[in-house]
């Protein structure tokens, strides 16, 4: 029998498809966006809580209420992406891998955005006329992880205490969005609480559950993100009010292919960037959740 081993062939995929990832930013339309210049920014001067005088007797002289003022600022930050497509390889793969890669690109840049907005929910911001002045995230708007029991996960009970604290701020919670942000374990933690998943404590008018991911109780809404960092074994999650953080886009997330004319061949080159900065506009528009991770 003749054998046609010899005349086997090997036939490859020529679909393309981007490996599991968070594809691009989660948090950006969350927070508020501004486009600036510059070598810093001031996205916001604020004017601080003055008290009316009661007049106690006729033709009185004034007296200055002596507002105090501030100013925050946001700095860019320069992220960079770059790949190269050897003209050896595309003689050699059966389908193009220019457009997967810019693909891959931008993903990685929309993370490296929520990346500098979980930086900048309890970092220290930069604040006064010329942004010399260093404001640290203050422990009194902080809940330990320890409420709802020690050590414990993301809980109704935190969920409050976040929410208390914001309403004990004065945050004007009618008119501005409260956001969570939450990673799988957090969620998970969460999809336990019976007050979560029972139509008897939502109302069964506006289900918070949607496909079987929290969207929004108690008037906070949910955003899921990987990304959260951990201090010590407690995951960081952020409960805070829209207006409370700022992103600052110096230059937008930009792609682009073209030839390395330094290189032999002149093999294809995708690269890519984004320049942006976050800051917290005030810390009382900001609470810090700690949560057990394990």
């Amino acid at each position: 029998m003749t054998d046609f081993s010899g005349h086997y062939r090997i036939e490859f995929a020529k679909t393309a498809s981007l490996l599991l990832q968070q594809r691009g930013s989660k948090l950006r339309n969350h927070v508020m966006v501004g486009a600036h210049k510059g070598e810093g920014a001031s996205p916001v001067d604020q004017y601080g809580v003055t008290e009316a005088r009661e007049r106690t007797g006729r033709a009185v002289p004034k007296e200055s209420s002596n507002t105090p003022v501030d100013r925050r600022w946001a700095y860019p930050r320069f992220f960079d992406w770059s790949d190269i497509i050897d003209n050896i390889d595309l003689l050699q793969t059966a389908s193009d891998p220019q457009n997967p890669l810019v693909q891959a690109c931008t993903a990685s840049l929309g993370r490296r955005i929520d990346d500098e907005i979980i930086r900048a929910f309890f970092a220290d911001a930069r604040t006064g006329k010329q942004g010399g002045t260093t404001t640290s995230f203050p422990n009194g708007q902080q809940v330990s992880a320890d409420v709802g029991g020690a050590a414990s996960k993301l809980s109704v009970l935190k969920l409050r205490a976040a929410k208390k604290l914001l309403m004990a701020n004065e945050v004007d919670l009618a008119s501005d969005q409260v956001i969570c942000v939450v990673n799988s374990t957090q969620h998970d933690a969460l999809l336990g609480e019976m007050q979560i998943t029972s139509a008897d404590y939502n109302g069964g008018d506006k289900p918070v559950l949607k496909d079987g991911i929290i969207t929004r109780f108690l008037g906070i809404d949910f955003v899921h993100c990987e990304r959260l960092t951990l201090s010590g074994a407690n995951r960081r999650v952020p409960i805070y009010a829209k207006s409370g953080m700022h992103l600052g886009v110096w230059s937008d997330v930009t792609t682009d292919i073209g030839p390395r004319r330094d290189l032999e061949g002149n093999p294809m080159e995708v690269t890519g960037s984004v320049t942006v900065g976050a800051t917290r506009t005030e810390e009382k528009k900001v609470v810090e959740v700690l949560c057990a991770e394990s």
